[in-house]
């Protein structure tokens, strides 16, 4: 079964040797009180639920996974439900909610410590509550006063959870195609009749009510994007003391057989005339549930953190103790039959992988909350402004480099384990199985790289991007000229160019040929990530080098792991450069009837 040790010594260098979060913290007025002790005591206290509630639930929830009833109710798998009422009771769900609507308000970056935590330990039920945020976030941006008062409270208890329901049996990315139709009624609510497919947490026995937010088509509406329009659509409907009441026309048709994440019910969600209301205004649906989707996203990146530090954890303490074959160099321990296969340099190059993913990761995943707090909270309109633009271009790279790296991660820990790794009860192929979704749900891996590339640099002449540049330039020149700082700083400097020159050439050659761009996109996010790595690893390497005489052993991995990613995976963007340039024709040159 294995184990989950929370990662928060590195969570707390990452917030407080970092980034400073406690600084950042000061200049935003909901959260200018808070202090370092106050973030450390409630991650700390996260990572205990996660290790103590949550993991033992872990390999259950995959062995029994969701049990549909002739009734169309889902059973969740032995102890979610118990573990769910331990949730509600602690006030988690409320963490980073609205005080007007009975959250803590607490900022994201501290959520984003917590859901890592909650992913790492049990994907599965995390996705239960991961999704409710997203929906609480979503009615917070977007729904009238009414419909806040009736949801939000609900959602931000944890009383009530909340779905995403996009996706039809014959549309997933290109929405325009859904049919989904609402049709208005003389009480001002909406007839949502349509099926929805691949709705994750669509039905279960945890809590008494789920809110979807439904995508739909009014009747009468254009066709396309254009005339999509977002509905909250309860399960039962709020009576007169805004408690379940009456059973609304939505029902699970049936659940997904999936490869993974088994205890969570992925559902068939049929609308039948369900009453609906209408969120923001129609035919802008597609931007309000944006808010959701581009949450979710984010929390994909920081599930997939968990998921490649538990992979780590776990090959890591195997490769420790199994004993097999004899280090190159000669016996590393005598005394034994054989030695433990963590001497090996293969399997150091699996768990280094492991290591400076999860932890590359986590400081840019925390970076990026700590800009999603200042673009909700920051007094100075540019501020917010400037770190709205950070999270837009970091968003797709968050979600797509992370979940890349977590399935390399995972299969890297079966590796570890050998033929262990294979079985069910060590539980390592089930991180491999749950984290096969992250590079394909909330916009494929492809579509996000089309989102950075596309939308996100060459929409604006590459500006956001450059923004980011300046910061790397910034620390360069900073450091260029310490010499302990020489193997870190000349390989960033070597990315920061190599990704600005590869940005103007795809941008010419898309030009001439828009073809160009969707050749190049998925080679030009796996650049983009690791030159941000590469950023981030050299700031932890500073800090490193600055407590190197502290004693304090924590550094000297930080320090090692730094020199491996530049040394050993940074090396990959070369690659994706060479075959970015080879462009479109190898792609398209072979005729369709070939295939």
């Amino acid at each position: 079964m294995g184990q989950y040790l929370p990662p928060l010594r590195d969570t707390q260098f990452v917030l407080h040797e970092l980034l400073d979060a406690e600084q950042t913290f000061r200049q935003l007025p909901p959260y200018a009180d808070l202090d370092r002790q106050s973030i450390d005591q409630v991650i700390e206290a996260a990572g205990k639920f996660s290790s103590d509630v949550l993991f033992p639930l872990n390999l259950v929830g995959d062995r029994e996974g969701c049990t549909l009833h002739e009734d169309g109710a889902v059973s969740t798998p032995s102890g979610f439900k118990e573990a769910y009422a331990q949730y509600v009771d602690a006030g988690w769900p409320a963490l980073s909610c609205d005080p007007n609507y009975g959250g803590q308000g607490l900022p994201l970056s501290v959520y984003f410590a917590e859901k890592e935590m909650q992913c790492a330990a049990n994907q599965a039920w995390a996705g239960y509550v991961g999704l409710s945020h997203g929906a609480y976030e979503c009615l917070h941006a977007s729904a009238s006063a009414e419909i806040k008062a009736a949801y939000l409270p609900k959602l931000a208890s944890g009383e009530w959870t909340g779905t995403m329901c996009l996706t039809e049996p014959h549309c997933g990315t290109d929405l325009g195609l859904l049919r989904t139709k609402a049709e208005p009624q003389a009480d001002g609510s909406y007839a949502v009749t349509g099926t929805k497919i691949f709705i994750s947490g669509g039905e279960h026995d945890m809590t008494d009510n789920i809110v979807h937010l439904v995508l739909a088509r009014i009747a009468g509406a254009p066709p396309g994007v254009k005339g999509i329009s977002l509905f909250v659509v309860p399960k039962f409907l709020p009576d007169a003391n805004g408690e379940s009441g009456e059973r609304n026309g939505v029902r699970c048709g049936s659940i997904e057989h999936k490869m993974g994440i088994h205890g969570n019910s992925t559902c068939v969600m049929n609308f039948d005339d369900a009453k609906g209301w209408l969120v923001g205004e129609p035919g802008k649906g597609l931007a309000a549930m944006f808010v959701m989707m581009n949450a979710s996203r984010i929390l994909i990146g920081v599930q997939c953190i968990g998921l490649t530090d538990i992979a780590y954890q776990n090959a890591a303490l195997y490769a420790k103790d199994r004993l097999q074959s004899r280090a190159l160099t000669g016996p590393a321990a005598p005394d034994k039959p054989a030695d433990p296969i963590i001497v090996h340099p293969d399997v150091r190059r699996m768990l280094l992988t492991q290591k400076a993913y999860a932890e590359g990761g986590r400081a840019l995943a925390y970076w990026l909350a700590l800009h999603l707090d200042q673009e909700q909270t920051h007094p100075d309109a540019a501020v917010r402004a400037q770190s709205g633009e950070m999270v837009a271009l970091m968003t797709p790279v968050l979600k797509a480099f992370m979940s890349d790296n977590a399935l390399e991660a995972t299969n890297h820990g079966m590796m570890v384990l050998g033929g262990h790794g294979y079985i069910h009860e060590w539980g390592m192929e089930q991180f491999a199985r749950d984290a096969r979704i992250s590079s394909i749900y909330e916009g494929t891996n492809t579509i996000q790289a089309l989102d950075l590339l596309n939308r996100k640099v060459l929409s604006d002449g590459g500006g956001k991007l450059r923004r980011f540049c300046q910061l790397a330039t910034a620390f360069v020149e900073e450091q260029r000229r310490v010499p302990e700082m020489q193997e870190f700083i000349t390989p960033l400097m070597v990315a920061l160019d190599k990704v600005l020159t590869f940005t103007d050439e795809i941008a010419a050659r898309a030009q001439q040929d828009a073809a160009e761009i969707g050749a190049a996109s998925t080679h030009y996010l796996r650049v983009v990530g690791h030159f941000v790595f590469a950023y981030f690893w050299a700031r932890m390497a500073r800090v490193a080098l600055d407590k190197a005489d502290t004693g304090d052993r924590f550094y000297e991995a930080k320090l090692a792991t730094a020199r491996f990613y530049f040394a050993k995976l940074l090396p990959e963007l070369d690659y994706h450069l060479a075959a970015a340039r080879a462009g479109a024709a190898p792609l398209m040159e072979l005729d369709e009837a070939l295939f």
